[in-house]
């Protein structure tokens, strides 16, 4: 349990200087996030610290128990209020803060804040590299209903990471990558062209404009 608490408040401190250094019109490109730019995905980061639980049970009613739409709205409501420094300063102001996802303990804690953070270093083109021990933490308690939730479909194809020892799946076809790159792959993100190899590289790379 210390590990990984240990493990969520490195992380939050790194995006946080990350943020901290981003240049102003960074915060207007587009990230992984379909639809959402850095700003908006570093409000969904730190949503969890603003919204109070009857907040968060409202919201969901006013969504129709649609969590994604609940996230959408909220993340551009924030986006649009909050200025960068006042996001940036959310993240910083909660590096310990012991927020856990429903269901999700502290891997999910811990997933949440490495998977949007690559969305924003990826598609920046940040050379950054999540440390091994926070990656081995999600990688070893990813669950079958997580990879259900984020509806990729890996169908006949293994994934090899090229730089941990990890894989993933069995098939035919073999798709390798960094295993944050993997990562993304497994919660159904698309990755700008020459991230990833294989013969199934086109079905999850593509060019990204922004």
């Amino acid at each position: 349990m210390t590990d990984i608490r240990v493990a969520i408040a490195g992380e939050r401190t790194d995006l946080a200087a990350l943020l901290a250094g981003l240049p102003a019109e960074d915060w207007d490109k587009p990230t992984l996030c379909a639809g959402w730019r850095v700003r908006e995905v570093v409000a969904h980061i730190t949503m969890p610290f603003r919204m109070s639980m009857p907040g968060f049970v409202l919201g969901m009613i006013k969504a129709r128990g649609n969590f994604g739409r609940l996230a959408d709205r909220q993340a551009r409501r924030d986006a649009a209020e909050l200025s960068a420094v006042e996001l940036t300063e959310s993240l910083r102001q909660n590096i310990d803060h012991p927020w856990k996802p429903p269901g999700g303990g502290y891997a999910g804690a811990l997933s949440h804040d490495v998977i949007h953070g690559l969305d924003i270093t990826v598609a920046l083109g940040i050379d950054r590299r999540v440390p091994e021990d926070r990656l081995r933490h999600i990688l070893d308690t990813m669950k079958p209903r997580q990879l259900q939730y984020f509806g990729v479909d890996l169908s006949g194809i293994q994934l090899r990471a090229t730089d941990l020892d990890w894989s993933h799946g069995t098939g035919d076809e073999l798709l390798t990558g960094t295993a944050q790159d993997l990562l993304l792959v497994l919660c159904g993100r698309t990755l700008p062209t020459g991230h990833l190899a294989g013969t199934p590289a086109d079905r999850f790379t593509k060019e990204l404009v922004g």
